[in-house]
């Protein structure tokens, strides 16, 4: 098993109430070490906001399923050990790193300024060329892995066997490595001399 394969990933997924991207209705959590899924998280949260019908009818969540449910600030003392632990991953990591970055930044939480990740969509394009699209429906159909798509637990698991599936393949992830800025919600250019390995890896 090759180091990058040994190593802690943070799979995780968001669900989001409306347009705005800017809250979580819910979130999973799963954690991939030493080359195998470990244990998985998952809870609805109350947005404390409005929901659109477009995200009720993709995710299936609704404002009476959250009423009472944990706010991302009474879950946050939860959820940073994990996010903290290892290196964040996600299908279409940008968008689950966005929405974390603007609930971080609107109920005025500290966290990191940076964190490194990896996208298992952009993983896979590389190293899974013959799959009709990169979409986590159709991956995890082509790999024979159960998904309950739009079911933050169930994609956060989904994310974290795409992962395992394409460092087998690469057996490294420093090629697909990228850095996160939380304050400036985007992706950091890498520097000339190359971005630096994050000390998680």
């Amino acid at each position: 098993m090759t180091e990058s394969i040994r190593g802690r990933f943070i799979a995780f997924d968001v669900e989001t109430p409306n347009a705005h991207s800017d809250r979580i209705s819910a979130i999973g959590v799963t954690v991939v070490e030493e080359g195998a899924l470990q244990k998985s998280y998952y809870t609805l949260v109350d947005p404390q906001t409005h929901f659109d019908r477009f995200n009720v009818a993709l995710t299936g969540i609704t404002p009476a399923m959250v009423a009472g449910k944990p706010s991302f600030p009474a879950l946050w003392r939860r959820l940073e050990p994990l996010l903290s632990s290892g290196i964040l991953t996600a299908h279409n990591a940008p968008f689950d790193l966005s929405v974390l970055a603007r609930c971080l930044r609107d109920y005025g939480i500290s966290w990191r300024e940076t964190v490194p990740y990896v996208c298992t969509c952009q993983m896979s394009r590389r190293l899974l060329p013959q799959v009709p699209d990169h979409k986590l429906d159709t991956l995890s159909r082509c790999l024979g892995l159960d998904l309950t798509h739009h079911h933050a637990g169930s994609d956060s698991r989904a994310c974290g066997a795409i992962l395992l599936h394409c460092l087998q393949a690469a057996g490294t992830v420093r090629p697909f490595l990228r850095t996160y800025d939380l304050t400036a919600i985007r992706t950091l250019r890498p520097s000339a001399g190359g971005e630096r390995t994050p000390d998680l890896l």
